[in-house]
């Protein structure tokens, strides 16, 4: 019936929380456990384990997961310290940053992707930090400076 989905989530663990087809909300969700969304959802979904955004589901939020397994529509950014999931047919726009990331084929993705070791609350400012302090990687390499000589002489 759900296929792939349930499959998935079964060796993920079991679905704590679900936000049913038909249903409408807004706000910040915060659950323990696996959160299951085949519904329209607007605000902030903070989930120690997995997501599960159902072909039915949209969802406008930012996310903060462990796992997330994407086969609806998310239109923000998700922040997933293990592993996010793009099933065929689902729709992202926003960036994502996750230390591991399977794309299906069929997926459309819109947005910048980070992957590696997520640290809480060092993501950017440590980055731009060492940005400025090193140099480029790739550099061009230096041109004598060339003597500027009055016209005419």
């Amino acid at each position: 019936m759900f296929g792939k989905e349930v499959d998935t989530n079964v060796q993920e663990g079991r679905i704590n929380s679900i936000l049913g087809k038909g249903c409408k909300f807004k706000g910040t969700i915060e659950v323990e456990g696996t959160l299951r969304i085949d519904s329209e959802f607007e605000g902030v979904v903070n989930c120690p384990e997995t997501l599960v955004v159902g072909k039915t589901g949209i969802v406008k939020a930012d996310i903060n997961v462990k796992n997330a397994i994407i086969g609806g529509k998310v239109i923000g950014n998700i922040t997933a310290s293990n592993k996010i999931e793009l099933q065929s047919g689902s729709h992202i726009e926003g960036d994502i940053t996750t230390h591991r990331l399977v794309i299906d084929e069929g997926v459309f993705f819109e947005g910048s992707c980070k992957m590696g070791e997520i640290r809480p609350g060092n993501q950017s400012s440590q980055s731009d930090s060492n940005s400025s302090s090193k140099p480029s990687p790739i550099s061009q390499p230096q041109q004598p400076a060339r003597e500027k000589v009055p016209a005419g002489r």
